[in-house]
Protein backbone atom coordinates (compact mmCIF):
# COMPACT_ATOMS: atom_id res chain seq x y z
CA UNK A 1 0.00 0.00 0.00
CA UNK A 2 1.67 3.15 -1.38
CA UNK A 3 1.14 6.34 1.23
CA UNK A 4 -1.03 9.57 0.23
CA UNK A 5 -2.99 8.22 -2.39
CA UNK A 6 -6.10 7.06 -0.63
CA UNK A 7 -5.40 9.64 2.05
CA UNK A 8 -5.29 12.61 -0.13
CA UNK A 9 -8.92 13.43 -0.96
CA UNK A 10 -9.37 13.58 3.42
CA UNK A 11 -6.05 15.02 4.44
CA UNK A 12 -6.67 18.60 4.83
CA UNK A 13 -10.36 17.63 6.24
CA UNK A 14 -8.36 15.41 9.07
CA UNK A 15 -5.11 18.19 9.48
CA UNK A 16 -7.31 20.52 10.15
CA UNK A 17 -5.49 21.77 13.64
CA UNK A 18 -1.81 22.35 11.71
CA UNK A 19 -1.07 25.27 12.44
CA UNK A 20 0.71 26.41 8.95
CA UNK A 21 0.50 30.00 9.52
CA UNK A 22 2.68 29.94 12.64
CA UNK A 23 5.22 27.26 10.27
CA UNK A 24 5.30 30.34 8.23
CA UNK A 25 5.77 32.65 10.86
CA UNK A 26 8.80 30.37 11.92
CA UNK A 27 10.26 30.74 8.34
CA UNK A 28 10.31 34.32 8.08
CA UNK A 29 11.52 35.17 11.75
CA UNK A 30 14.43 32.60 10.20
CA UNK A 31 14.68 34.84 7.29
CA UNK A 32 14.98 38.30 9.03
CA UNK A 33 17.25 36.73 11.41
CA UNK A 34 19.37 36.06 8.26
CA UNK A 35 19.58 39.14 6.77
CA UNK A 36 19.26 38.24 3.24
CA UNK A 37 16.76 38.26 0.33
CA UNK A 38 14.88 35.69 -0.27
CA UNK A 39 12.24 35.80 -2.64
CA UNK A 40 12.13 32.48 -4.04
CA UNK A 41 11.08 29.23 -1.83
CA UNK A 42 11.32 25.57 -2.26
CA UNK A 43 8.37 23.92 -0.40
CA UNK A 44 9.67 20.11 -0.31
CA UNK A 45 7.09 17.37 0.49
CA UNK A 46 4.50 19.87 -0.36
CA UNK A 47 1.35 17.27 -0.04
CA UNK A 48 -1.52 19.20 -0.36
CA UNK A 49 0.38 22.97 -0.48
CA UNK A 50 -1.72 24.55 2.20
CA UNK A 51 1.79 25.50 3.48
CA UNK A 52 3.14 26.38 -0.17
CA UNK A 53 -0.33 28.60 -0.34
CA UNK A 54 0.10 30.38 2.55
CA UNK A 55 3.86 31.19 1.54
CA UNK A 56 2.69 32.75 -2.19
CA UNK A 57 0.09 34.41 -0.07
CA UNK A 58 2.72 36.51 1.93
CA UNK A 59 4.66 37.61 -1.45
CA UNK A 60 6.97 34.44 -2.13
CA UNK A 61 7.43 32.81 -5.72
CA UNK A 62 6.99 29.10 -4.82
CA UNK A 63 8.01 26.26 -6.38
CA UNK A 64 6.56 23.21 -4.25
CA UNK A 65 7.42 19.39 -5.04
CA UNK A 66 6.33 15.65 -4.06
CA UNK A 67 6.50 12.65 -4.73
CA UNK A 68 2.65 11.47 -4.61
CA UNK A 69 0.31 12.60 -8.00
CA UNK A 70 -2.89 13.06 -6.33
CA UNK A 71 -1.42 14.90 -2.77
CA UNK A 72 -0.01 17.56 -5.74
CA UNK A 73 -3.64 16.88 -7.45
CA UNK A 74 -5.45 18.59 -4.07
CA UNK A 75 -2.45 21.36 -3.96
CA UNK A 76 -2.83 22.60 -7.85
CA UNK A 77 -6.66 22.60 -7.19
CA UNK A 78 -7.08 25.12 -4.32
CA UNK A 79 -7.98 28.67 -5.14
CA UNK A 80 -5.99 30.84 -3.35
CA UNK A 81 -4.59 34.84 -3.79
CA UNK A 82 -1.50 34.71 -4.47
CA UNK A 83 0.68 37.09 -7.30
CA UNK A 84 1.99 34.33 -8.55
CA UNK A 85 0.73 30.82 -8.87
CA UNK A 86 3.25 28.12 -7.28
CA UNK A 87 5.28 25.79 -9.46
CA UNK A 88 4.33 22.47 -8.79
CA UNK A 89 6.11 19.13 -9.84
CA UNK A 90 6.04 15.74 -9.37
CA UNK A 91 9.16 14.60 -7.84
CA UNK A 92 10.73 12.13 -5.05
CA UNK A 93 13.23 14.50 -2.57
CA UNK A 94 15.88 12.08 -4.00
CA UNK A 95 15.21 13.07 -6.96
CA UNK A 96 14.72 16.67 -7.10
CA UNK A 97 15.51 18.83 -10.02
CA UNK A 98 14.84 22.56 -10.49
CA UNK A 99 15.61 24.75 -13.54
CA UNK A 100 17.39 27.06 -11.68
CA UNK A 101 18.20 27.72 -7.91
CA UNK A 102 16.11 29.23 -4.73
CA UNK A 103 16.48 31.17 -2.04
CA UNK A 104 16.14 28.81 0.50
CA UNK A 105 14.32 25.48 0.90
CA UNK A 106 11.57 24.76 3.74
CA UNK A 107 10.08 21.33 4.58
CA UNK A 108 7.02 20.63 7.36
CA UNK A 109 5.24 18.21 9.14
CA UNK A 110 8.14 15.88 9.13
CA UNK A 111 8.67 15.20 5.32
CA UNK A 112 11.95 13.79 5.90
CA UNK A 113 11.30 11.59 8.71
CA UNK A 114 9.90 9.60 5.39
CA UNK A 115 13.28 9.27 3.82
CA UNK A 116 15.23 6.25 4.45
CA UNK A 117 18.33 6.86 5.85
CA UNK A 118 20.35 5.43 3.08
CA UNK A 119 18.86 7.85 0.86
CA UNK A 120 19.36 10.93 3.12
CA UNK A 121 22.33 12.01 1.71
CA UNK A 122 21.45 12.33 -1.50
CA UNK A 123 18.08 14.32 -0.36
CA UNK A 124 20.80 16.80 1.01
CA UNK A 125 23.38 16.70 -1.85
CA UNK A 126 20.89 17.54 -4.41
CA UNK A 127 19.37 20.46 -1.89
CA UNK A 128 22.90 21.64 -1.81
CA UNK A 129 22.88 22.33 -5.54
CA UNK A 130 19.69 24.21 -5.92
CA UNK A 131 19.94 26.49 -2.71
CA UNK A 132 21.53 29.66 -3.51
CA UNK A 133 25.01 30.06 -1.84
CA UNK A 134 23.87 31.72 1.53
CA UNK A 135 20.68 30.48 1.34
CA UNK A 136 19.12 28.59 3.78
CA UNK A 137 17.41 25.16 4.37
CA UNK A 138 14.87 24.82 6.95
CA UNK A 139 12.69 21.22 8.12
CA UNK A 140 11.52 19.69 10.93
CA UNK A 141 11.23 16.28 12.08
CA UNK A 142 9.47 14.06 14.69
CA UNK A 143 12.12 13.17 17.13
CA UNK A 144 13.10 9.18 17.72
CA UNK A 145 12.21 9.68 21.41
CA UNK A 146 8.69 10.95 20.26
CA UNK A 147 8.29 7.75 17.41
CA UNK A 148 9.20 5.14 20.09
CA UNK A 149 6.92 6.89 22.34
CA UNK A 150 3.42 5.94 20.23
CA UNK A 151 4.74 2.27 19.53
CA UNK A 152 1.12 0.30 20.34
CA UNK A 153 -0.64 3.46 19.97
CA UNK A 154 -4.04 3.49 18.07
CA UNK A 155 -5.32 6.58 17.19
CA UNK A 156 -8.89 7.36 15.62
CA UNK A 157 -9.83 10.38 13.57
CA UNK A 158 -13.26 11.30 11.97
CA UNK A 159 -15.74 13.54 10.89
CA UNK A 160 -19.53 13.29 9.41
CA UNK A 161 -17.85 11.50 6.17
CA UNK A 162 -14.60 10.07 6.82
CA UNK A 163 -12.89 8.17 9.50
CA UNK A 164 -9.68 7.35 9.70
CA UNK A 165 -7.81 4.40 11.78
CA UNK A 166 -4.39 3.79 12.59
CA UNK A 167 -2.01 1.63 14.75
CA UNK A 168 2.05 2.66 15.13
CA UNK A 169 4.54 0.37 15.46
CA UNK A 170 7.81 1.04 16.67
CA UNK A 171 10.40 -1.32 14.33
CA UNK A 172 13.48 -1.37 16.49
CA UNK A 173 15.47 -3.47 13.51
CA UNK A 174 14.51 -0.85 10.92
CA UNK A 175 14.84 2.22 13.59
CA UNK A 176 11.26 3.19 11.93
CA UNK A 177 7.47 3.71 12.77
CA UNK A 178 4.97 1.50 11.06
CA UNK A 179 1.50 2.58 10.89
CA UNK A 180 -1.42 0.86 9.23
CA UNK A 181 -4.06 2.88 8.14
CA UNK A 182 -7.75 2.36 7.36
CA UNK A 183 -9.82 4.83 5.93
CA UNK A 184 -13.88 4.78 6.08
CA UNK A 185 -15.45 6.82 3.42
CA UNK A 186 -18.94 7.51 3.04
CA UNK A 187 -20.20 6.82 0.01
CA UNK A 188 -24.04 7.81 -0.71
CA UNK A 189 -26.00 4.88 1.96
CA UNK A 190 -22.70 3.30 2.22
CA UNK A 191 -19.13 3.27 3.03
CA UNK A 192 -16.27 2.15 1.30
CA UNK A 193 -12.96 1.06 2.95
CA UNK A 194 -9.56 1.48 1.91
CA UNK A 195 -6.09 1.23 3.25
CA UNK A 196 -2.37 2.77 3.47
CA UNK A 197 0.87 1.81 5.21
CA UNK A 198 2.86 4.95 6.09
CA UNK A 199 6.97 4.44 7.64
CA UNK A 200 8.49 7.43 9.25
CA UNK A 201 12.01 6.89 10.27
CA UNK A 202 13.60 7.80 13.26
CA UNK A 203 16.56 9.74 12.47
CA UNK A 204 18.99 11.45 14.83
CA UNK A 205 19.29 14.86 14.90
CA UNK A 206 22.82 15.00 15.13
CA UNK A 207 23.00 12.45 12.78
CA UNK A 208 21.47 14.65 10.19
CA UNK A 209 23.52 17.61 11.25
CA UNK A 210 26.82 15.72 10.50
CA UNK A 211 24.85 14.61 7.20
CA UNK A 212 24.15 18.29 6.05
CA UNK A 213 27.84 19.04 6.81
CA UNK A 214 29.08 16.60 4.65
CA UNK A 215 26.44 17.85 1.61
CA UNK A 216 28.29 21.73 1.91
CA UNK A 217 25.69 22.98 4.65
CA UNK A 218 27.33 25.31 7.42
CA UNK A 219 26.36 25.84 10.84
CA UNK A 220 23.60 23.35 11.03
CA UNK A 221 21.64 23.81 14.40
CA UNK A 222 18.57 22.37 15.79
CA UNK A 223 15.75 24.26 17.91
CA UNK A 224 13.28 23.23 19.45
CA UNK A 225 11.00 26.37 20.13
CA UNK A 226 9.14 26.05 16.73
CA UNK A 227 5.36 25.32 15.90
CA UNK A 228 4.41 21.88 17.94
CA UNK A 229 7.70 21.78 19.44
CA UNK A 230 5.55 19.94 22.64
CA UNK A 231 4.59 17.28 20.43
CA UNK A 232 8.02 15.89 19.57
CA UNK A 233 9.24 18.16 16.28
CA UNK A 234 11.94 19.97 16.08
CA UNK A 235 13.51 22.32 13.44
CA UNK A 236 16.92 22.12 12.18
CA UNK A 237 18.24 25.12 9.98
CA UNK A 238 21.54 25.53 8.00
CA UNK A 239 23.16 27.43 5.02
CA UNK A 240 24.45 26.65 1.72
CA UNK A 241 27.74 27.58 1.63
CA UNK A 242 29.65 29.06 -0.86
CA UNK A 243 31.36 25.90 -2.36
Amino acid sequence: MNAYGQLAPWYDVLTGDVPYAQFADFYEAEFAADGGEFRLLLDLCCGTGTLTWELAGRGYEMIAADQSVDMLMRAQSKAAEAAVTPLFLCQRAEELDLYGTVDAAVCCLDGLNYIAPDALGEVFRRLHLFVRPDGLLIFDIRTPDFLRAIDGEIFVDETDDVLCLWRADFDEDAAALVYGMDIFSRRGRLWERSGEEHVEYAHEPVALCKLLDAAGFDNAHIRRDGPQGDRGRLFIIAKRNRS
